[in-house]
């Protein structure tokens, strides 16, 4: 075969596995918004799930993983940010290093549900949190970490040096260099890291299960005290997400219309995901306009 065929060859092969993966992701897209979205409402998504009646709703468990996205994200960003900026820019080339960076290659490779042990024996026994918000945010800080640190410090490696050549040439210090030229540089890829990350944490169920809890108390949402049982800002109160309503409607369920309360709450899921990401990569791309004159 000459060079030129087996180049079409290999081309045609390649596009052909890509089509194939884009369509079965369309596929799966397709069928879950097809099932879901005839089922959603007004009224499904603001009222309450019932646990033998038809007619309940998501509204709780959606708020649920929302604030606890974004209790996760205010633990986990800062500090996959510090270490991500330490490896890239100050760590040197040295046997500590390659352990740190060997431990949070294995620490992205635990499954979530191992992740969801470790919290439930740390945060929930241990530390006496119980079943709540914020040991289901800290097990899933530590879900989060490694995918976020690795996506700072790829996204700062790729920052020219002589970026930081100038900054230092203009009399920046070093410090002053990496957080007024670097990291704003770096930043469209930092929030397209962020972003992931979040969808990962929206999606997740498995540690959620062991640390959250699997029920949603009822919420006051005219109680703003953080530190009452019905305020929906207490962060030491038990909380189904979404993504927990899916898995217990279809495993244990007692509901008449589970399986349209499923499909209905996994359209919504699918739909959160794609309208964050989407907003994200708008306000990231803005932001980084604003940030760097580009």
């Amino acid at each position: 075969m000459s060079p030129k065929k087996a180049d079409k060859l290999a081309t045609g092969i390649l596009y052909a596995i890509a089509s194939i993966i884009v369509l079965i992701l369309a596929s799966l897209l397709l069928y879950i918004l097809v099932r879901g979205v005839p089922h959603i409402s007004w009224e499904f998504l603001t009222q309450r799930s019932r646990t033998f009646q038809a007619g309940g709703g998501i509204g709780i468990q959606l708020f649920n993983s929302f604030y606890l996205l974004l209790i996760t994200m205010i633990i986990s960003v800062p500090i996959s940010l510090g270490a991500g900026i330490y490896l890239s820019e100050y760590a040197g080339k040295n046997w500590v290093t390659d352990m740190i960076r060997t431990a949070i290659e294995i620490l992205s490779s635990l499954p979530s549900v191992v992740v969801g042990l470790f919290g439930f024996l740390v945060f929930v026994v241990q530390a006496g949190l119980g079943f709540s918000i914020i040991s289901g945010a800290l097990a899933l800080t530590f879900f989060n970490l490694p995918l976020l640190t690795r996506n700072v410090e790829e996204s700062l490696k790729t920052v020219h040096f002589t970026q930081r050549e100038a900054g230092l040439a203009l009399g920046l210090s070093r410090w002053e260099t990496v957080i007024k030229v670097v990291v704003p540089e770096a930043l469209p890829g930092i929030l397209t890291g962020l972003i992931l990350g979040a969808g990962r944490i929206f999606g997740e169920a498995a540690a959620l299960i062991y640390t959250a809890g699997q029920s949603a108390p009822a919420l006051d949402f005219s109680n703003w005290n953080p530190l009452s049982i019905s305020s929906p800002l207490n962060i030491f109160r038990q909380a189904e997400t979404l993504a927990v309503h899916i898995w217990k409607v279809n495993s244990e369920g007692t509901m008449p219309d589970g399986v349209q309360v499923s499909a209905g709450a996994s359209a919504v899921l699918i739909i959160a995901v794609l309208l964050f990401n989407m907003i994200a990569r708008f306000l990231g791309k803005k932001l980084h306009k604003k940030m760097t004159s580009a």
